[in-house]
């Protein structure tokens, strides 16, 4: 009997879902509103580069970014899958949407290890 890998996703699905809703509209409300409207002073980009560049920091990134990614392939994969119908694409539309997920991971991890 072949195991299943939909635990795995579900729970990659959940994790990314839950950490954008905590962390995203703290941080959008910081950078895109109160920033603008000068209610909060940003740190200057050096110190903000100091705290992205300590290893702690860069694994928690890359968690987030990766977690948020599977959420979005996921979501994306049932929406094509359920929404529009395309039972027939469901081996392509999974490898195509967790294709790109991990090779936006891969980037991440990249990009954090040469910061």
């Amino acid at each position: 009997m072949r195991r299943s890998r939909e635990p795995f996703l579900w729970a990659m699905f959940s994790g990314g879902g839950m950490l954008a809703a905590l962390f995203l509209p703290a941080a959008i409300l910081v950078l895109w509103v109160a920033a603008p409207l000068g209610w909060v002073d940003l740190t200057v980009y050096d110190t903000f580069a100091g705290l992205v560049r300590h290893p702690v920091a860069r694994f928690g990134l890359f968690g987030f970014v990766s977690l948020a990614l599977f959420h979005w392939a996921h979501r994306f994969r049932y929406t094509l899958y359920d929404g529009l119908q395309l039972y027939h694409l469901n081996d392509l539309i999974a490898a195509l949407t967790y294709g790109t997920a991990t090779v936006l991971c891969l980037a991440a991890g990249v990009i954090l290890i040469i910061l």
